[in-house]
This record gives structure tokens, sequence and C-alpha cells, in this order.
């Protein structure tokens, strides 16, 4: 289906708000939870998904609810409507430090794949389904784990990452990235691992084992703060405990040699 034609604006630097502008019975899906104020006239009902795709029976609204289980979201998204007269606002906040990055859809030929938490909302119509990696080194060590957010589509969709986001345009060649720090790459990119060097570098060299692999042509979006890797700064401070890092299941190894 042809998405909703939404406008927006985005306030703030490190805390970001974007606000989204409605015509009459223009539609805007969010995560639940992620808005924070809204306009009078500005309506919102919760549902089992983006609503891009009828749902066709029990067994089909079960494997919508089971994919977004698998990607750690709630099982509920927020669909927003602009049910009165005139332009209408609604507003989302981002959930921690870090940019929104506004991705014009028609652009990219429909598809953005990316971490599983980095989607904010989009314009009614995306679709938002959850991609597999066909390696199972990927997905066993990669940071995004065996599973990406798969967003396709037309309009306008908005992903979060952490810290300052960079753009990176490749044209065939290879670009080796810290796995934490890959926040999304459109069709046409090639995602896999790789081994960081050899096994002193691996434990000693505070890089994580792993590191990912992107080649092809396309637009790779990479995250300055991964929020495991925040989240591992707060909790080592408190004295709660260490964390494995945001890298790899296996990259605690390297704390036990004083690795971040």
């Amino acid at each position: 289906m042809k998405c909703h034609e939404v406008d927006f604006e985005i306030f703030g630097d490190d805390m970001q708000i974007i606000e989204v502008e409605l015509d009459p019975k223009e539609t805007v899906i969010a995560e639940a939870g992620a808005m924070n104020y809204m306009e009078d006239g500005i309506g919102f009902e919760t549902k089992m998904g983006d609503g891009s795709k009828p749902v066709k029976g029990v067994l089909d609204s079960l494997m919508q609810v089971g994919k977004r289980v698998l990607t750690g979201e709630s099982i509920f998204m927020t669909h927003f409507t602009n049910a009165g007269q005139g332009k209408k606002r609604v507003a989302f906040a981002a959930p921690y430090p870090g940019k929104i990055i506004p991705i014009d859809m028609a652009t990219i030929d429909g598809e953005l794949y990316c971490q599983k938490d980095a989607f904010l909302c989009a314009a009614f119509g995306t679709s938002i389904d959850i991609a597999f990696q066909r390696k199972l080194g990927t997905g066993f060590f990669g940071g995004e784990g065996f599973i990406l957010q798969h967003l396709s589509g037309d309009g306008k969709a908005f992903v979060h990452v952490g810290g300052t986001v960079i753009k990176r345009e490749l044209k065939g060649e290879t670009l080796r990235v810290d796995t934490g720090c890959l926040a999304a790459f459109t069709k046409g990119i090639e995602y896999d691992i790789e081994r960081a060097g050899n096994l002193k570098s691996m434990v000693f060299g505070g890089e994580g084992l792993f590191l990912a692999t992107l080649k092809g042509t396309g637009t790779v979006y990479l995250q300055s703060l991964p929020f495991s890797r925040l989240a591992n700064r707060v909790i080592q401070a408190a004295g709660i405990g260490r964390s494995k890092g945001e890298g790899s299941v296996l990259g605690g190894l390297g704390d036990m040699f004083g690795d971040n």
C-alpha cells in the first residue's frame, strides 16, 4: 500500500523530539510508549502490528505477535490519526541520548535494515518486519544478533541511534565496524562478521573479538554510542557488575584482562 505523506520537524540536539504533522485522516505509527505529546484532534489506537497489510485470521495475528516478541519490542504498536480539522501535530521522544534519523524510504528503493530497537515511528503504510541473518556466525557473534528490523515502504520513517550518527556511502568498497556501532544500512549492503585480528589483538586490543564487515553499494549509518555501551558504563560506575559488551556474546572475555 502507498504510505501516508507526513511532514515533520526535529527539535533538540542530544535528547531529540520529533513532531509529525498530520493532515486530516493521516496516520503515523509508533512504538508503544514513544509518544511525548499530541494536539487536540489527534486520536490514537493500540493495535497488534503496523497495519500495512490486512491480518488474515488468528494464525496470521499470532505470527505478527511472535515477530514482535523476537525483536524484544512490545507486541503492540500505537496508531495516531488526525481525526480533527486542519493540520495537527503529535510528538515522539528519543529513548536515550542520540540522534533521530529521518529516512525517505522512496529514495532508498523502499527498504532499510536497522538494529532491532532503532525504529521510532513512521508514516502509516510502512511495514516493520524482521530479517534473520542467514549465516550462523553473523547471528551468534554479531552485535545485532540473528534478528534485524526490516522497514519497507515508500513514505517517511524515523529511526533513533545512540550518540552521533555517521552516514557513509559505499560504492563497492569494504568498511569494518565495531558490531555495536552499526545502526542501519540500505539494500545492496552485505553484512557479515570477521575475527578482529590474531588472538593477541582479540584478547588485549580492547576492540572486541569480532568486527562487522560491510561491503557493496548503498548507505550505512553508524552510531558513536550504542546503548549497550552506555548501559555498561553506568553499571560499572554503580558497582553493580560487569557486562559482556555490545560486540558479541563472547565479548566479556576481554574483561578478564582489563578490557572495557
